[in-house]
């Protein structure tokens, strides 16, 4: 059987010139990245902004487990099949970060005969928009400790700054770090911290940003530190929102690739669903709803955080409505839920089948409470049995949805086209009454009960000291009004990973909250997540390499 990248390299690449000319894009509206890769021209944004939208189709999924589901794989395979069906559709993806790439979650470009291409370059440099959200974010934590060195004329308080340096790559050494020892000239000596470039506001910014003079104004509204009488202190009070803004000017336009089948994919922006707000970036899904009659888009991790700060973020800041969710799920995480451990997972197991479905059933009900038309993308294996299958199609069948099974790893948009018609079939019949989980004008403490009780199922939230004093800063500076970005684990509906399935009776720990200013939401910290991983026992780079050749091997 061939590898994820043995496949992607063995695929004849059409010139991304081409694949512009499809969307109808003229050659000088696209910015090439060699013969493969291009970013698209804001006259090309301009250009298409009177022209009706298409249908904005979200694909996300059941909580993640080692198993895998295959969301971006469902997407591009779902791009593709929409194809052969004879539907007009762009796919709209994040880009990887070099974090899970080099780490244990492996790349985002799909897998099997569903992929984005050029998948090396996607999952690695790319187009060198994660390197300048990072230099972009570095410059500002430079002019900010310049600042302290030259006399520090704000009276900054080095104990209360609040942005922290990124780095995109896992690496838990720079979590808490020591900066200026060395002496005067090696600057003011305080602590500092690393995140990961896609857990920065810089990114979400880019994500949110409408254009460029919306990009700066988001920048320069960061909430960078408060003074010694307890003031804020903003990313523009140091003038530093008009140089980062330029390292950003080509960054903020959407990326064009392709997909194994020819598949036109927009990707753009990259932010975690479990830390950030998982979604990409506003101007490349806007883009994609213009360009086709379907928009197929993906948010991170389950339905619980990428949906749920899709709709509650990013549909509530851009005036998007989806039109249709897919929620994908496989046999073998449904088993895996149900307490079968993962070695175990290619044998028959109907009752464990049972016992972890309403970890499926959880999420698709908590699509609906969004008012959208959901169904659901079952990633097929070959060792799923007709009995287990059985137990899915009863489940669905309760729960009113239409579902599909797919097999676009092994069979490419073949094996998506009972799916896509199916996608389409709901578009057509039902009507999306699409509203967020909470209304405009409730506290940050209502929002988060909101989603903690309607989405995670939770008995209630409690909050920490440090949280509640975090708190009464936030509403002084007006971020009561702002939608909230709760970060907590991936792997389970609550906040504590070990509960699988559907738990109940859980109380979500809010431990502290950091205002985004500049992207425009508060992010709540519940459990024990962190914003700078790290590598894994084996991490997936010790099998990456490249022969004299400069072919890569070992990228998935």
């Amino acid at each position: 059987m061939l590898t994820d990248i043995e496949i992607a390299q063995s695929v004849k690449l059409k010139p991304i010139r081409e694949i512009g000319e499809k969307l109808g894009l003229a050659e000088d509206e696209l910015e090439f990245y060699g013969k493969y890769k291009a970013k698209i021209s804001e006259s090309a944004i301009k250009r298409l902004e009177d022209r009706p939208d298409g249908k904005l189709i979200l694909v996300t999924a059941i909580n993640p487990t080692p198993a895998g589901e295959g969301k971006t794989t469902t997407t591009a395979g779902l791009g593709q099949a929409m194809a052969k069906i004879g539907k007009n559709a762009v796919i709209a993806l994040r880009e990887p970060s070099l974090g899970p790439v080099f780490g244990i979650k492996g790349g985002a470009a799909g897998g099997g005969y569903a992929q984005v291409l050029p998948m090396e370059d996607i999952n690695l440099h790319f187009t060198g928009d994660m390197h300048a959200i990072t230099s972009a974010n570095n410059l500002c934590c430079a002019m900010l400790d310049n600042h302290l060195q030259q006399g520090n004329p704000l009276g900054i308080d080095p104990r209360r700054i609040l942005i922290k340096r990124c780095l995109d790559m896992n690496d838990r050494a720079l979590r808490n770090v020591i900066v200026g020892l060395g002496g005067k000239i090696n600057g003011v000596p305080r602590e500092d911290n690393f995140i990961i470039t896609v857990a920065s506001e810089v990114m979400a910014i880019l994500c949110l940003a409408r254009d460029t003079a919306d990009l700066k104004k988001r920048l320069g509204d960061i909430l960078i530190a408060y003074d010694y009488e307890g003031k804020p202190v903003y990313a523009r009070d140091i003038k530093a929102e008009g140089a980062m803004a330029a390292l950003l000017r080509d960054a903020i336009n959407p990326n064009l690739v392709q997909t194994i089948e020819g598949t036109p994919a927009i990707m753009h922006g990259g932010p975690f669903a479990n830390i950030a707000h998982g979604c990409n970036s506003v101007r490349a899904t806007k883009l994609a709803l213009k360009l086709a009659d379907y928009c197929i888009t993906e948010a991170g991790f389950g339905s619980d955080l990428g949906a749920e700060k899709f709709m509650d973020i990013k549909c509530r800041m851009a005036g998007l409505a989806p039109d249709c969710v897919v929620v994908v799920a496989t046999v073998r995480a449904l088993k895996y839920n149900g307490g079968v451990p993962k070695a175990e997972l290619s044998a028959e197991n109907v009752e464990a089948l049972k016992k972890g479905i309403v970890n499926l059933k959880a999420h698709v009900e908590n699509m609906h409470k969004f008012g959208v038309p959901v169904v659901v993308a079952i990633n097929r294996f070959g060792t799923d049995t007709d009995a287990e299958l059985k137990v899915i199609d009863d489940c669905c069948k309760e729960l009113g949805v239409n579902y599909a099974l797919s097999e676009v790893f092994g069979k490419g948009g073949e094996g998506g086209m009972e799916l896509a018609r199916t996608v389409c079939g709901v578009i057509d019949r039902e009507k999306s009454n699409f509203a967020p989980i909470y209304p405009d004008g409730t506290t940050v403490e209502e929002k988060i009960e909101a989603v903690a009780g309607k989405i995670y199922g939770a008995a209630g939230v409690t909050f920490t000291n440090q949280a509640v004093k975090s708190l009464k800063e936030i509403k002084v500076l007006g971020g009561d009004k702002m939608p909230v970005c709760i970060a907590k684990t991936q792997y389970s509906l609550s906040d504590d990973p070990a509960l699988l399935g559907r738990p109940t009776g859980f109380t979500v720990t809010i431990r502290d909250l950091k205002l985004s200013s500049g992207a425009g939401f508060v992010v709540a910290y519940a459990g024990d997540i962190m914003t700078m991983p790290g590598l894994p026992k084996v991490p997936a780079a010790e099998k990456i390499d490249v022969d004299d050749d400069a072919v890569i091997h070992g990228l998935f």
